[in-house]
């Protein structure tokens, strides 16, 4: 009697637990399922960053290249790399093949490179220091059509660069 007892009231339990969570129509289980993550789409670019983009710009221009175009999506993957440098308190291009590839797959780049940089306190001073590095200055001269920058501080007050150029 009493396994009789329990099994029915495990029969009980099992079906009040799985249709007390079910839909009551279609519409209400595309609805749940058919959710859109959101994320941050505009980007709001400091005086540095402005004249970083600028200066860059003028060099480009100056040496016969045509100018690159700010892309949100670019500046918002150049900011999460100066949280994750400002995170581990170095400048690196870690996870860059990442950062890449998210660009290549979702924004339609064909190709992608990076400048990174910390300490400087102008944006005058950054590019001087990336045009002296041969290096930096490829992935200025690069082929590319658009570029995003950010400029963050960590605690301390230091800034950490970090430029992406993209060609689409």
């Amino acid at each position: 009697m009493k396994t009789r007892t329990f099994k029915i009231l495990t029969f009980i339990l099992c079906t009040v637990i799985l249709t007390s969570c079910s839909k009551e129509n279609i519409e209400d289980q595309v609805t749940s399922y058919d959710q859109v993550a959101t994320k941050k789409a505009e980007y709001k670019y400091s005086q540095m960053e402005i004249e970083i983009l600028e200066d860059i710009n003028i060099y480009r221009k100056a040496n016969g290249l045509s100018e690159l175009k700010a892309l949100t999506d670019v500046s918002l993957k150049a900011e999460d790399h100066n949280d994750y440098m400002i995170q581990n308190g170095k400048v690196s291009h870690d996870n860059f093949a990442a950062r890449a590839s998210y660009l290549m797959n979702e924004i339609g780049a064909k190709s992608v490179s990076e400048n990174v940089a910390y300490g400087y306190h102008t944006a005058d001073a950054v590019v001087k220091a990336w045009l002296k590095s041969s290096a930096h200055k490829e992935n200025i001269d690069g082929d590319h059509t658009h570029f995003g920058i950010s400029v963050r501080q960590d605690s301390e007050g230091k800034n950490y660069f970090t430029n992406i150029f993209i060609k689409k």
